[in-house]
């Protein structure tokens, strides 16, 4: 199983009534538990762990997990609220609003940490449950805890976000140290200061940098690989790299190599249909509105 760590929310996403008056319509969201519903529809074995509130809204994020496929068992469930996210798009660009003061996700502690079988094969952390504490100190521990299992990370940094920057850029640190893949994108790399070849430095196995319609760029220690991104008539990115996320990590499920050992002996060109899955996937989500991910079929 490949367990993704980090935040669930309600996307309060804007629709229009029938009478042209702006409105907002409620959907399950969030980047992490995005990837976790993209990995359950390609697919690959899917888990969820986060804080999971019983309030109306928590019931929507289980019903969605359980309608992809993806085990929500590890999570903490309390009577706290769900996080809200209002977004605004501009240009088909999402921005955020965040109602996030004492949700059961912000909330989470170490304490609620599940005990890893090994049933979970492979770690996926990221999004904004990175920033807010106790939550981000809570994963940055989980990820400690890893031992051998292979570990992804996309930071997926906004900047609006974040209230103690020193705290988040030591915490991004350390993990991205422990991280075996590395997803990022150029504005990201330009917040923290670092290159794609300081973080294999660092000692990550893969960095795959998104740039759009331009396409990946996978970098190793033995190279570096570009994919093309698949052409799509674009209504919103709302979803898509968390997507991308879920395609390339089911597509190393695929190919037996979710694993450690197996991705660090790996060549750029045995992972080639695992980024490419990737980007297949991400192009369907950004033709649809919202964060909807493709099922296997879809591809």
């Amino acid at each position: 199983m490949i367990l993704c760590c980090g935040e669930s929310l309600i996307d309060m996403l804007p629709r229009e009534t029938a009478a042209g008056e702006p409105a907002f319509s409620p959907v399950a969201g969030g980047a992490v538990f995005n990837t976790a519903i993209a990995l359950g529809r390609l697919g690959a074995p899917s888990g969820y762990f986060g804080g999971l509130s019983t309030d109306l809204f928590g019931q929507i994020l289980e019903r969605a997990l359980e309608a992809s496929g993806v085990d929500h068992s590890l999570s903490r469930r309390s009577d706290r609220p769900t996080t809200l996210a209002f977004v605004t798009l501009t240009d088909g660009q999402a921005r955020y609003a965040f109602y996030d003061e004492n949700t059961a996700g912000r909330l989470l502690t170490e304490a609620d940490l599940p005990d890893l079988g090994p049933e979970v094969e492979a770690l996926f952390f990221g999004g904004i449950s990175l920033v807010p504490t106790p939550c981000a100190d809570s994963y940055a521990a989980l990820c400690a805890r890893a031992g051998n299992r292979l570990v992804m990370m996309d930071p997926n940094i906004r900047p609006g976000f974040i209230t103690d920057e020193a705290s988040y850029r030591a915490r991004l640190s350390a993990m991205l140290a422990r991280a075996d893949v590395v997803k990022i994108s150029d504005e990201d790399m330009d917040w923290l200061g670092t290159t794609a070849e300081s973080l294999i430095d660092g000692g990550s196995a893969l960095v795959l940098v998104t740039r759009g319609a331009d396409g990946i760029d996978a970098i190793s220690a033995s190279g570096h690989m570009s994919v093309p991104a698949r052409k799509a008539v674009v209504v919103d990115t709302v979803g898509a790299g968390d997507t991308f996320n879920a395609g390339f990590l089911a597509g190393l499920a695929r190919a037996g190599l979710l694993a450690r050992t197996a991705l660090r002996s790996a060549s750029l060109d045995a992972l080639h249909d695992a980024v490419a899955l990737g980007a297949a996937a991400a192009s369907v989500t950004v033709s649809r509105a919202g964060a909807n991910p493709p099922w296997a079929s879809e591809l």
